[in-house]
């Protein structure tokens, strides 16, 4: 049975961190690529960061969160992370962590396509 959970969501103040974690199993986890997405309140999905299967030494980012959220992955452990520094209140919003067997953004967001998590709650005040 695939299970993709996620943790490490909070409420924070603008300007803090977060770091997201995401466990899967029931798949080859090392093949698949792995994604953050996240909904905020009232909002569609929008689609966070990508990394590789394999080594994971390919990484995108929305311009949303460039320069400021890193993605990572640790194949031995099933884990993909999210580490996310100085956020801001428009980072508000429900994450969801997404594996898929290639890098295509569009099917993952726009056809929910994948294996998704329920998803943790980050809420930054201001």
């Amino acid at each position: 049975e695939v299970h993709v959970e996620e943790s490490g969501g909070g409420l924070v103040q603008a300007g803090e961190s977060l770091r997201l974690s995401c466990v899967a199993s029931g798949f080859t986890f090392r093949t698949h690529w792995m994604y953050w997405i996240r909904q905020a309140p009232g909002k569609g999905l929008e689609w966070v960061a990508t990394i590789n299967g394999g080594g994971g030494g390919t990484k995108y980012y929305a311009d949303s969160v460039t320069g400021r959220f890193t993605i990572s992955r640790d194949n031995s452990k099933n884990m993909a992370y999210l580490e996310m520094n100085s956020l801001k209140p428009e980072d508000t919003a429900v994450y969801y962590c997404v594996a898929y067997v290639m890098g295509d953004v569009v099917k993952v967001v726009a056809q929910r396509l994948g294996y998704w998590g329920q998803g943790t709650q980050v809420t930054v005040s201001s």
